[in-house]
Formats: C-alpha cells, sequence, structure tokens
C-alpha cells in the first residue's frame, strides 16, 4: 500500500518478509471497517478542553504518543480503518508521522497517508488508511472547494466486477462545498457494484442521503442513528459508514471510546462471494 507525504501515490511500503511457512487461509468472507477522527491526538472530554488544550494544535504533548498507543491497541481488533485529522509528521506531532505510528501500534502492514494542509514544521494536516489487506490500487484525490485542504483516498480491493471500492474522506463543513465534494465522490464510485464510503462527512445521515450527489445510489447504513460527537455525550451523527446494496451490513456501532473529541465508528460487511485476491 503506497505511503506518501505528497499528493501522489509513492512506492509499496509493508512490513519485512518473514521467514516462516506460506499458510492457505481460506477465503476471507468478511470485512471489519472502523472509522476514526482522532484529532492529532489530542485528548477532549468537555467543551472547555478545546481552549484550555487548544495549544496542543500547534506544539508538542509529552503524552500524545501514549495517547496513540491506546488508540493503537483499539485498532487491533480491525481490517481496514480509516482515519481523520492525523498529523503527517510535524512540531505539533513531535516530527511523528502518526499514521505510521498507528500502523505500527496496531500491527497493519500497509497504510498510506494522504497529506491535505501542508503547514511546513507546524502542521501536516492529514487523512489515513491501515490495512491488513494489500490494497490493488490507491489513488488519493483532493476534493473541491473554496479552501484547498480535504481530501478523499480511494482504495480498491480485489480484481474484476466484484472489486471492492473503498472512499475515506473528511468532507468540509459548508453545504455548497459539500455539494461539490459529494458530487467528485459520485463520479468515482457510480459505475461500480461494491462501493464503502466512510469518514467524517460533518453531516447527520439523513442531510447526506437527500443531497442530490447521492440520490439514486441506495447507499445503507445502520438502522438506528450512531451518534460519535462529542464524544464525552454523543449528539450528533457525523461520522458515518455507508455501502453499497449489494454488500451486506452484518453489524454496526459507535464505539465507547472517548479520547478524541469524536467516537469511532464500526461496521462490519460480508464480501462479494466472487471477489478475487483476497
Amino acid at each position: 500500500m503506497p505511503h506518501s507525504a505528497s499528493a501522489h501515490p509513492a512506492p509499496a511500503h509493508a512490513a519485512q518478509p518473514s521467514v516462516e511457512p506460506v499458510i492457505q487461509h481460506p477465503p476471507r468472507k468478511s470485512l471489519n471497517l472502523l472509522s476514526f477522527n482522532i484529532q492529532v491526538g489530542i485528548r477532549t472530554q468537555a467543551y472547555r478542553h478545546y481552549l484550555t488544550r487548544s495549544w496542543q494544535h500547534l506544539l508538542p504533548h509529552r503524552h500524545r504518543n501514549r495517547t496513540l498507543d491506546q488508540i493503537g491497541r483499539l485498532l487491533r481488533q480491525y481490517d481496514l480503518v480509516a482515519l481523520q485529522e492525523v498529523d503527517g509528521g510535524s512540531l505539533r506531532s513531535g516530527f511523528v508521522n502518526q499514521v505510521e505510528y498507528l500502523a505500527g501500534a496496531g500491527h497493519f502492514p500497509y497504510w498510506y497517508q494522504q497529506l491535505n494542509r501542508n503547514l511546513g514544521k507546524l502542521a501536516q494536516h492529514s487523512n489515513g488508511v491501515l490495512s491488513r489487506l494489500e490494497p490493488s490500487l490507491v489513488e488519493d484525490h483532493p476534493l473541491p472547494g473554496l479552501i484547498p485542504g480535504r481530501g478523499a483516498i480511494l482504495i480498491r480491493l480485489g480484481q474484476g466486477k466484484d472489486a471492492l471500492l473503498i472512499i475515506v474522506l473528511h468532507l468540509a463543513l459548508g453545504a455548497r462545498t459539500q455539494d461539490r465534494q459529494l458530487r467528485f465522490i459520485r463520479e468515482l464510485i457510480e459505475d461500480h457494484p461494491h462501493v464503502v464510503l466512510m469518514g467524517d462527512m460533518n453531516n447527520p445521515l439523513e442531510h447526506l442521503l437527500q443531497r442530490p450527489a447521492l440520490r439514486g445510489l441506495d447507499l445503507i447504513s445502520a438502522e438506528e442513528t450512531l451518534h460519535t460527537y462529542p464524544s464525552w455525550q454523543p449528539k450528533h451523527a457525523l461520522d458515518h459508514i455507508l455501502i453499497s446494496p449489494k454488500l451486506e451490513l452484518r453489524g454496526a456501532k459507535v464505539l465507547d471510546f472517548s479520547i478524541s473529541d469524536h467516537r469511532p465508528i464500526a461496521m462490519e460487511i460480508g464480501l462479494p462471494p466472487n471477489l478475487q485476491y483476497l
């Protein structure tokens, strides 16, 4: 899976090959997904922390890697993780690429960092993907908007007509910009039968699905509303995992894990029976 500190995929980054004998595993039938806005590892458990801990968006904190370790242990339960609000290695993160760090802490062999807003040594605003499965394709897509800095990552698992297409994204706040971004996303996915959209979408599900850009795709999510924000008293459903109707939804939940200001959202899906490669 590529790792990049720019807007373009770079050569693959993977764990070193082991000397253990190759074991033939049965075909994978399901995939455990997680989406998490980690707020660059800042612990936020009350509205006042946006003020009292705001300095951590600019300067390093000695316990930040301890927080990442805690997140990494949680991520070990999942096959593919979408990360938002991660730092790609700047002053505020102690020059630690948080996507790479979480890949190590979560024991993921494949990871990708999408750099969306480059403020040099001050901040490296990024999205990220961690995967236990090697993608057949990774594409980096800046999302349209008046202010640059939002992006989507396209990951394909498998080959051919039954391949699984996963889009990791972090949408803007404004309705007009979101409409433009969702139209862009639709162009990426509308010809594919097996699609997953996952990330911080900054909007309740009912508003998203009513947008013209998503109408007719028949995307589905959990039957119940899954509130993810604010993490200390969730009242708003801003983070979502949406799947195309040909995929089987086996379960979805919000995790009781309130380190960031968002809680992570998880989903298990059944994979297409004819999916090649996994």
